[in-house]
Order: C-alpha cells, then structure tokens, then sequence
C-alpha cells in the first residue's frame, strides 16, 4: 500500500494560493503547489505527489523534511553556489583604484598585468584585467592620442613615388 503523508501545514489554504500567485520563480511555485495540495487534502499519498509534481520520491522527501525542519522560509530558501573568488581584491583592488584615479595612470592593460605582478604579487591574464577594468571598475585608460591626419598625410607622400613607380610598369 502507498505510504500516507502524516505532516501538519500551518499556512492556510488562501496564503499558499496567494503565495503560489505571486511566486517569483518555478522552484518556490513547484513547493507551494505540493504544500496547498496537501493542504487542501488533494493530495494525501507521497507517490501522488512526485507523479504531479514530475519528481522523484527523493526530491519530495527532501522538501517535506525542510518544511519540518524550518517551514515555509525554508524551504523556499534559494541556495545559489558561491562562484569563484576575484581574483583583484582587498589591497591590490584599492592600489589598483589610486593608480587609475591618478594623473600617471596606466597606458595599456598590459602595463596594469604587470603593475599587479611587481606591485601586488598577482599572476592575473590579461582578459581578466581587460574586462575587471573596464565593467567591473567602469575605468578608462589615459592614453594620450596623436592626430592622426598628419602622419597619415606623411606617410602618403613618402609612399606615393613607390606606388606611382609599381604601377607605371
């Protein structure tokens, strides 16, 4: 015989159909579906409620253990993984912050890789400095910009009597 689920709901049925309504995503509108379903006495056998719910016998024992264990706070609790750890941070990050505020700021990111290397002792790529300085810290680079038409104009006239000289053969 199917296993009958002997747990107690304190919410009532109005608050989980409310709640169900407006839960921000799929994960806490699946758990508040099985918690008004048992409330609502729809539901009584555990089986019942993997099939509906499209999940593992698993998975349901799991949730009703954090409702005792917690309630309705957790188990709609949300864990998300920590992510990997910046890899600029703390001191390097404030030096970093200065350098960049200051007048003798860097030229290139590849000046900013090693400035953290011989400054701050950080092995750091080049794509991880381009992108940490440019989203992260929303900082520009001071580079100091030529004219461009001049040298360009130069170099025209320097190469025209080769060019002219190619094409006359």
């Amino acid at each position: 015989m199917a296993r009958q689920l002997k747990i107690e709901i304190l919410e009532s049925a109005e608050f989980l159909e409310k709640s169900l309504k407006r839960a921000k995503n799929a994960s806490q509108k699946e758990r508040l579906q099985m918690l008004w379903w048992l409330k609502t006495g729809q539901v009584k056998q555990h089986h019942e409620l993997g099939q509906l719910l499209g999940r593992s016998p698993a998975t349901i024992t799991r949730w009703l253990q954090q409702y005792r264990q917690g309630g309705l706070e957790k188990l709609l609790e949300v864990r998300t993984a920590p992510g990997a750890q910046k890899k600029i941070q703390g001191e390097a990050l404030e030096k970093l912050k200065n350098r960049l505020a200051s007048p003798e700021s860097f030229r290139s990111y590849r000046e900013i890789v090693e400035w953290l290397d011989l400054e701050c002792g950080l092995q750091v790529k080049y794509d991880t400095v381009n992108r940490f300085v440019r989203e992260k810290l929303k900082a520009k680079l001071k580079v100091s910009r030529l004219p461009n038409a001049q040298p360009k104009k130069d170099l025209i006239e320097k190469l025209q009597p080769i060019y002219a000289w190619q094409h006359s053969a």
